[in-house]
């Protein structure tokens, strides 16, 4: 999960730090070097941001699992 953010996040980085800077400075070498940092700066974040996301849904899906089993042990006789 945390690649497939990472992947998606730091494209999107790097296609608005394409085109701001050559909004704003024109095509110049330092606008394509900007773009590679914004490209893994945003893979970075989009990493971190996956994980913790797959991290709670994992969280959440074993307790209402855990919550659900534990009320059926209580609820069954015997």
């Amino acid at each position: 999960m945390g690649r497939g953010y990472g992947g998606v996040l730091g494209v999107l980085a790097f296609l608005a730090a394409l085109l701001r800077g050559w909004a704003v400075r024109g095509f110049t070498p330092g606008v394509l070097s900007y773009a590679w940092c914004a490209l893994l700066a945003g893979f970075a974040a989009g990493c971190l941001i996956g994980w913790l996301a797959g991290w709670i849904v994992e969280d959440s899906v074993r307790t209402r699992l855990r919550t659900a089993v534990e009320a059926k042990r209580n609820s069954s006789p015997g």
